[in-house]
């Protein structure tokens, strides 16, 4: 979020935005404690407002308060990973669905300049951004407000995976060509073979998380 979109929040909105961007970037990671004074510091801020983030955030379900600890960020369980992702199979499969009959040749362009910068990402963070940017330029493309209020809400779940499984070359290699499939049948308006490409990669992405899992 630029400064200028910043300045039009209150400090407890600013508070939550950079946090939520530090959750997301790594700064702050699953089963990190969170102490008042320390975040404050860290985003330049009071106390208050953090306070106030922190409460949303626990209330989404991004954090939980522990006995004599504290706030910690949540880690995901086996099992809610499995659940995150097959929210995002079906999310993500109607996504790719809806974009092959909404696109237009220009959205499809642009995503096609974003999966090449991702194939020539030289850091896992370059890499985790770039990829965010794909995956959010679908849900643009599908133009439906429903669908990406959705995706918002699973997104802010989707910091709890912690680091990237785009780690190294051949797993980038295996995600441009994931993502060039579901644009292939996006611009040639294939409304299922859109969804099923999207579905595939979603299946490909968990098996590796659950194998990067500690």
């Amino acid at each position: 979020m630029s400064t200028a979109q910043l300045q039009d929040l209150s400090q407890g909105e600013v508070a939550y935005v950079k946090l939520i961007e530090a959750i997301r970037s790594g700064v702050f990671r699953p089963g990190d404690r969170l102490r008042e004074t320390d975040v404050a510091d860290r985003l330049s801020l009071s106390r208050t407002p953090i306070r106030e983030a922190f409460r949303k955030l626990e209330a989404e379900g991004i954090i939980e308060h522990r006995a004599r600890i504290g706030a910690v960020i949540r880690s995901l369980s086996h099992a809610e990973v499995v659940e995150l992702y097959e929210m995002r199979v079906v999310l993500e499969r109607t996504a790719a669905e809806m974009a092959a009959k909404h696109a237009v040749a220009a959205e499809i362009d642009a995503l096609e300049g974003i999966n090449h910068t991702l194939a020539k990402a030289k850091t896992p963070e370059k890499a985790a951004a770039t990829n965010q940017d794909f995956h959010r330029g679908i849900y643009q493309a599908t133009r439906n407000r429903f669908l990406l209020d959705a995706a918002r809400a699973l997104n802010n779940a989707l910091m709890l995976l912690g680091e990237t499984t785009l780690a190294d070359a051949e797993r980038i290699e295996t995600v441009c060509h994931q993502h060039q499939d579901i644009l292939d049948a996006i611009r040639a308006g294939d409304a299922e073979g859109a969804g099923a490409s999207a579905e595939a990669h979603l299946q490909t992405s968990l098996r590796r998380r659950l194998e990067t899992r500690p």
